[in-house]
């Protein structure tokens, strides 16, 4: 503990910096947002003498935490739960001088440097570098019961969870190219699919839609909306209801993927980071750079096609070594 405290005390400084007497800290390498993606962004800083600071969001670990059982990251060939693995990643960057803080950020400031920015409204950060692994956060539909078996047969990631429900019957709710992909993943692993879509066509690419319809264990089930998730420890139906006549049905299903999309954690971020249309921050080629020099962003905030821990984490990495090599080119370490 004495080696944690030493690096932190090295890891930021605080001076006067108006006539209110407001502290402002400076710091060489802040990174915002927890999970895969962050933590492992601090290792690699806190092990290249970065001390950097994090702070870890609202939903510390970050969306992983709420998933019960992981089985298909390396390192853990029992399988571990998400906020298990998450406390080892922030075990191990804390053992390396990482100052993890709770709090998130509400403003930032990239147009010159340091970067200012503000957590929780109140307290000022100057940091020389940001590494942004803020995540994203999924879409539900909003239902009491939904929210009741999260992590008990209610997920958002298929490709995480759907090994768990291996020659079941499980139901998909969405009509994009996600639930399409969601849905024919699934088909590989389970006995059915029902692919629950409140219109009566798709709106997935064309390509997607012929692969699905050609799948026997697949069932559109057109024109409906989930109305409750039922079950008793576990998820055992959900309870359809139709949007053009209003008769209600139940399916029996043991999993049951919500896939109408994800939204990246940049709203912040929008007056200065280039984003796609939906959010995701862009990155310069095969790197973590952003388009302002000095952030870097990593995880899920940046990657709108894998979402997997693996890759937030091999992203972490890359921003933390990105984030170094900007540094000394800079002349600021």
């Amino acid at each position: 503990m004495d080696f944690i405290k030493k690096m932190d005390t090295a890891a930021s400084e605080t001076v006067k910096t108006n006539n209110s007497g407001e502290a402002k800290e400076k710091v060489k390498c802040l990174i915002l947002g927890s999970g895969p993606a962050g933590y492992t962004a601090a290792i690699y800083a806190a092990r290249a003498n970065l001390n950097p600071v994090m702070y870890e969001g609202m939903q510390i670990g970050g969306q992983l935490t709420t998933t019960t059982e992981v089985e298909n990251y390396p390192g853990y060939p029992e399988g571990v739960t998400g906020p298990v693995m998450m406390e080892d990643f922030k075990k191990q960057a804390q053992r390396f001088g990482t100052d993890t803080r709770w709090g998130m950020a509400t403003s930032v400031d990239f147009s010159k440097r340091p970067f200012k920015v503000v957590i929780d409204e109140e307290t000022t950060i100057e940091a020389e570098s940001v590494i942004i692994a803020t995540g994203a956060t999924a879409k539900y539909i909003g239902l009491e019961s939904e929210k009741a078996f999260m992590g008990y047969g209610v997920s958002a990631c298929a490709t995480c969870d759907g090994f768990f429900y291996k020659g079941m019957d499980v139901a998909v709710v969405g009509g994009g190219d996600t639930a399409l992909e969601e849905a024919l993943y699934l088909s590989g692993i389970c006995r059915k699919v029902y692919l629950i879509h409140r219109r009566d066509e798709l709106r997935g690419s064309k390509i997607m839609q012929d692969r699905l319809l050609a799948k026997e264990n697949i069932e559109v089930m057109w024109n409906n909306v989930p109305k409750e998730v039922v079950g008793s420890k576990t998820v055992e139906g959900v309870i359809l209801e139709n949007t053009k006549t209003g008769e209600e049905k139940r399916i029996d299903v043991a999993g049951f993927f919500v896939a109408i999309g994800h939204k990246p954690n940049s709203d912040i971020f929008a007056d200065y980071l280039d984003t796609d249309e939906v959010g995701y921050i862009n990155t310069i080629a095969n790197t973590s750079r952003t388009n302002v020099p000095g952030v870097f962003a990593c995880g899920d905030v940046m990657d709108n096609m894998y979402r997997q821990a693996v890759t937030a984490a091999g992203s972490g990495c890359k921003a933390a070594i990105d984030t170094e090599r900007w540094l000394g080119e800079e002349g600021l370490i």
